[in-house]
This record gives structure tokens, sequence and C-alpha cells, in this order.
């Protein structure tokens, strides 16, 4: 049996799936037609059908830093210096690379790559729940009781799938690091109506234990792909037969799934990209010898190999999320830096590759926290204001869009929108957030219904 990535993972529906790719005895069923065992995650181009809508060919790219749990804009880049102590929290502030830009004093790194950053300060929306946050800011799309409900709408990766797909044959248009969690709240990152096809590859690695394992793309000592290649031609044999009595278009579907899982598994471009040996020692301590570091350098090879969109969850046992309701100091100190590592290591690498204009890297959560430390040393829920973070992808940087009021609790001018937020990013990959993307029953539905690209950053 072959398999890409030997570590199980439960599925956002709660059954347990392998994170990429398995090929195994030759079967018949729905999930193993023709030899392959697929959680159809793999079959990363949109549907070859008429009217699917897709969007235009590009190059670009986005990684998208997920903040689960709804980091502190006070504690980060909206930082209130002059307000009471209760309000401006535990740390100090520095100066940037941005004259009148501040960041907190937990963000050195970022503070020098300031002039490669948008900081977005007024975004709002009115859900302090995580799963229905995470459900609109994920998807653009709001839901109230999502855990219940269950993801209604696309996340942005998936979308992207459909109407992108993968920016060069060989890879997946979407993967996740170290996979869709739904074993926590607030991730909503499958693809709901668009299909299993387009949920995300399960990019690996342990965030349990903080470290980074490699997906397996090694043969079995006896599997060759001489054997491979006689399974295929047995299964397509098969799948002739199969087709002539069943032409049911769940089935259709896994011819193409096949042939892109079995370019993956024959073909040099997936393995060489999740192989970070490959980058020198000096590279992957300038990143972090921790997961979140290492995340980062993946997802830079990832983009750099043609997958479009990567989202890094920045969850870790060790470290915990970013829900910090008691002793936001404490979580904190141990967060940021490797947040401020990673994430500066990756911007400053990607303008030295050239990358830069292509690749659009994002930094956000589900809300923000509470304007006022609580008597437990914690910040609470708070949608009222939250920050987001944006470089590269062609976007005007070293500004500041948006403001807050002085306690950092509500916009003060410029109000935005996770739709907004989301238009900004399809803006950048060029997909038209106001097309029409189809279910199963093809029934129509608008990539977003609310929304549209941030001005001041398309300068």
């Amino acid at each position: 049996m072959l398999e890409l990535t030997g570590r199980s993972w439960p599925s956002a529906g709660g059954l347990a799936r392998r994170s990429f790719l398995k090929i195994g005895s030759v079967g018949l069923g729905a999930a193993g037609i023709g030899g392959l065992a697929l959680p159809d995650l793999m079959a990363h181009r949109a549907s070859a059908a008429a009217g699917s809508g897709k969007s235009a060919k590009n190059d670009t790219a986005v990684i998208l830093f997920w903040m689960a749990g709804g980091p502190s804009q006070n504690d980060t880049f909206d930082p209130k210096p002059d307000a009471s102590e209760i309000v401006r929290g535990p740390f100090k502030t520095i100066d940037t690379a941005v004259p009148g830009m501040r960041f907190s004093d937990q963000l050195p790194h970022l503070a020098k790559v300031a002039d490669r950053l948008s900081v977005v300060r007024s975004i709002h929306h009115t859900h302090a729940v995580h799963d229905d946050a995470s459900h609109w800011v994920q998807t653009g799309s709001p839901l109230l009781f999502a855990r219940e409900q269950g993801q209604k709408q696309p996340a942005q990766g998936a979308v992207v799938s459909k109407l992108r797909g993968s920016c060069k044959e060989g890879v997946p248009p979407y993967v996740c690091i170290p996979e869709a969690y739904s074993s926590r709240r607030g991730f909503y990152q499958n693809a709901a109506f668009l299909g299993a096809r387009h949920n995300p590859v399960a990019g690996g690695g342990d965030p349990k234990y903080g470290q980074y394992k490699l997906p397996e793309f090694s043969l079995p000592a006896d599997l060759t792909f001489e054997r491979i290649g006689d399974r295929r031609a047995l299964s397509d044999s098969l799948n002739a037969l199969s087709r002539q009595v069943d032409r049911h278009p769940a089935v259709a579907a896994l011819d193409d799934t096949r042939s892109q899982a079995y370019d993956l598994v024959s073909g040099a471009a997936a393995r060489e990209a999740f192989d970070l040996s490959r980058e020198p020692d000096t590279l992957r301590d300038r990143y972090g010898r921790h997961f979140w570091g290492q995340s980062a350098l993946l997802a830079r090879r990832l983009v750099e190999a043609g997958v479009t969109f990567v989202t890094i969850n920045l969850y870790e046992a060790e470290v915990d999320w970013w829900d910090d309701h008691s002793v936001i100091e404490t979580g904190l100190r141990k967060r940021l830096p490797r947040f401020d590592q990673s994430l500066a290591a990756l911007i400053a690498d990607l303008q030295d590759r050239g990358l830069a204009e292509r690749v659009l890297v994002g930094a956000f959560g589900e809300f923000g926290r509470s304007p006022k430390v609580d008597a437990k040393g914690g910040r609470g829920h708070w949608p009222g204001a939250m920050s987001a973070v944006l470089s590269g992808g062609g976007l005007r940087s070293g500004q500041v869009v948006g403001s807050t009021t002085a306690d950092g609790g509500a916009p003060k001018d410029r109000p935005l929108s996770p739709g907004d937020l989301a238009a900004t990013m399809y803006r950048v990959l060029g997909i038209d957030h106001e097309q029409f993307i189809h279910d199963a029953q093809n029934r129509p539905h608008r990539v977003l219904e609310q929304g549209k690209p941030i001005g001041e950053l398309f300068g």
C-alpha cells in the first residue's frame, strides 16, 4: 500500500480519513473504484462541466496564518500606549520601519519589515462565538449556531480550488498545515456544498508535540512504480466496464481524481515540495525550529511549487491557541515570539526569492479581544474590532488602513467587514467575488453575498 502521510486525522465531519492519498487493493466501491482509495481531496481542479464559472488562470497565491481563538488587537498590531493599564495591557510598544506605525514590543522582527505590511485595524462583525465568527471570517458568510448547523459555505481555499485550481500541474490547489481541524472550535476550512474533491490536502505534522513530520512519499519495498502502472492499467479496464453500467456523476468524477492522484505519486513535484530537508539549515533556523516556523517554510515551498492557497493553523498544545481568557501575558509571551519570527522570516524570504508580488500573506483570527483586561488577567471575545496583517500579492504596503477608538473596542473610521477581507484576497487571486458557483444540485450561490475589496490596498 502506498501512503502519502502515514498519519490519520479526523475529517470535518468527524470521520477518520487519511490525510493525503492511498493506493491499495483493487475495488469497485465508490471510495475505492479502480484500486484507488481516495478521500476526494486530491481532485484539485474544478469540474470540467460547462458553466462551472472558472476564473481566468493566473499564478498568484495566498498563505494564511490562521490565528484561531482570536488574537488581541491591543497587544499586537493596534497598541494603545497612552491608555490606562487596564486597556494598554502588559506590553510596551516599539517603533517600526514605518514612521508612526507602532507594534507590541513582542513583535520586533515584524517591526523591521513593517514597510512590507499593511495593517487593517478596523475589521469588525457581530458574532462573538468562535464557531460563528470563524465561519464568517473563513468563508465570508455569516452563520449563527455554526457548530450545530455545520459548515454551510465553502472556505476561501475551497473556492480557489473550484475556480482557479493549482498554479501548476502535479500539486494540489489547497493545503492546510497540519490539517483542517475538527477537534477544536472555530475551524471552517472545508468545501461544504462544493464537495469533498475541493477539501484541503493535509500538509502533515504533529502540532501536539510542536514538531513537523514530513509526509511519507516513499514506496514500500515490494511496490514499484511498474507495479503501480500495472494496477492502473487494470483499474482503467475495470472502469471502462463500469462506465457502461453506471454513469453516476460521483463515479464519473473519480476518473479525473484517479488521474491526478497517479500523477502526484509518480511525479516529483509534490514530493519535492513537501521535503524541507532540501532547505539549508541557516534558513530553517531563521524561520525557527518550531512547528510554526517550519510550517511557514513549508508553505513557501508549496506556493513556489504551484499550490494556490495554504492555510497554516497556528495552534500548538505547547502554547495553546489564541483564546486568552486568563493571564493573557503568559500566553502571548509564549506565542508571539514564534509568530513574529516565522511570519517575518516568510515575508523576507518571499521578497528575496522574487515571490512577494505574486504571493499574498495574511495573518488574522476570527475576532479580537475585549478592550479591558479582566480580573483574571485575560481578555474576552470581542468581534467589535480586530486587526488583520497583509503583505505581498501586489498590495500597497507600509500603511495602516482604518483605526479604532481610544480603547481599541470599535472602529473609529473606515469600518470594514470579514467580507471585505475575503473580497480582497479573491481580487489578488483573480477571482470575481460576485460570480456564482453551483452546488451538487446545480443551485447557484454567489461567491460572496457581501463585501468588496479594500480600495486602499490596491493603489
